[in-house]
């Protein structure tokens, strides 16, 4: 994100109803938040802008499109080291069934979120991944069940506010 604005109620009311429907029409927004659609829209404007509001997009059921495995991944790398760093990360840009791709610290270095369309699909994507040279060791993770898929908490200040409070 670019330099941090602050956010007042209002903004923070469009951003918690986009995250609830991000197919929001404009006159229903302005609605909910109490403003008139102009300034609505010039808000909803200045948050994108902003890069409070970074895509809106449908969530899809993987199974039902066909993608009957959902694993996390974990990599861990040869060197951390830039150039591998940059080299995997291509790598996987090239794979469409890796949908996530995080770098995290701890025993991994990336955290990955693929989809297959069955076991035997997980298992050549393993492989595939066993064959970039700058991987040192994979651990995957099949899911078999999503106990929990909210949306981002919205903090009255989010400068200052922990969610646990």
């Amino acid at each position: 994100m670019t330099e941090r604005h602050a956010l007042d109620d209002i903004d923070l009311k469009i951003l918690s109803e986009l995250q609830k429907d991000g197919r929001i029409r404009n006159n229903e927004l302005a609605e909910r938040v109490g403003l008139s659609e102009p300034p609505c829209r010039r808000r909803v404007r200045a948050l994108r802008e902003r890069g409070h509001v970074s895509a809106i997009r449908a969530t899809l059921d993987e199974k039902l499109l066909g993608y009957e495995v959902i694993s996390f991944v974990l990599i861990q790398l040869q060197s951390q080291a830039q150039a591998p760093l940059q080299a995997f990360e291509r790598s996987i840009a090239a794979i469409p069934l890796v949908l996530q791709s995080w770098r995290i610290s701890g025993d991994a270095d990336y955290l990955l979120k693929c989809v297959a369309r069955n076991v035997e699909g997980m298992h050549q994507q393993l492989l595939q991944f066993s064959t970039m040279p700058e991987i040192r060791n994979i651990r995957s993770f099949p899911v078999l069940g999503i106990a929990k898929d909210a949306p981002l908490p919205i903090l009255q200040d989010p400068s200052t506010r922990d969610p646990a409070q």
